[in-house]
């Protein structure tokens, strides 16, 4: 049997109080990400606000639905929930092997058709897992967002789910563009540094909050990293369960963006080592980060992560100079 992988590495929910930020802290951090309105039906969905609650769109699956899935860029595989699967009656795909940020563990496919996120109809075989661990009917991962842009309107509380081709808002107020590459489907920045050192940072809309590995850590001793000595549990989409700690980055940039005074949860989650950046200084970047922003675009086709900067805010978030600060 030849051995296939899936990674659902972003999805994390938080079974403790999450964390207590600094005074000084004005990043627009939450506790949870907010959910789309299920009552709409459009391409441009409306978030709400609820408790344990995430970002969600409404997907047709074989004519069938709408359902709501997650959004995560985080994950490279799409999901559907186990008691959809029963529902729909979808035929399974088989075995693979999933990565979260657990560890790693065997799950059965199914085999879904015409499953309808944009106007363009797609075939894929997505993982099975319990819609109770997901918080969701499905996961829409990075194989259906490979030609997709996601965009996030943090003022007007709205988020769209776009082709790549379609106009962007690149001519709005300041707006920064950041180049990325692709790994294992998800997009990753390299142009990144916290207290002068580099980091590698994966966007990553499926978690939270965001967590930093091990090696991130290390670099508490330059004085970049404090750490707020509060411990977390993480859950996967898997259900297992992971400790954390809360940690404050003083003061990050990606590209041109410097941010001050990021929650991170730094974790020895599976995903570093999954991604190859274990032993490197890394950064899955949350909607903790992304919210600090008046819009944010995350374009897989042209590789562009794109952000328009709050024009009257209290938040930290500036743009820095090439040559830092």
């Amino acid at each position: 049997m030849i051995s296939r992988y899936v990674a659902l590495a972003g999805l994390v929910t938080f079974s403790a109080p999450l964390w207590a930020q600094p005074a000084t802290t004005k990043l627009d951090t939450v506790s949870g990400v907010p959910q789309i309105d299920k009552t709409s039906q459009t391409q441009d969905i409306r978030l709400r606000t609820d408790r344990d609650d995430r970002m969600t769109v409404p997907i047709h699956l074989s004519g069938a639905g709408p359902y709501q899935f997650l959004v995560d860029t985080g994950a490279d595989r799409t999901a559907v929930s186990r008691e959809l699967v029963g529902r729909l009656a979808l035929p399974s795909a088989g075995k693979v092997e999933l990565h979260s940020i657990s560890g790693v563990s065997e799950i059965n496919t199914a085999r879904v058709q015409d499953v309808q996120l944009t106007r363009q109809p797609h075939t894929i075989e997505a993982a099975v897992l319990d819609g109770a661990n997901m918080g969701a009917d499905g996961i829409v991962g990075a194989d259906l967002l490979r030609s997709e842009r996601v965009e996030f309107d943090f003022e007007k509380q709205t988020m769209t789910v776009v082709p790549s081709t379609t106009p962007d808002f690149r001519n709005e107020g300041e707006t920064i563009v950041v180049r990325a590459w692709r790994k294992n489907g998800r997009l990753v920045v390299t142009d990144a540094d916290i207290g002068g050192e580099r980091v590698t940072v994966v966007l990553d809309t499926g978690s939270d909050i965001s967590m930093g590995n091990e090696a991130l850590r290390r670099r508490g001793a330059t004085g970049a990293i404090v750490d707020l000595r509060d411990a977390v549990e993480l859950q996967s989409v898997t259900g297992a369960k992971i400790m954390g700690d809360v940690m404050s980055i003083r003061q990050m940039t990606i590209g041109g963006i410097q941010l001050n005074n990021l929650s991170v949860v730094i974790t020895d989650a599976h995903t570093f080592k999954q991604l190859g950046l274990r032993d490197r200084p890394a950064l899955l970047l949350g909607m903790n980060a992304m919210r600090a922003f008046k819009k944010v675009s995350i374009d897989f086709a042209n590789k562009k992560f794109r952000v328009v900067m709050p024009e009257h805010s209290q938040l930290e978030t500036q743009v820095a100079s090439r040559g830092g600060h």
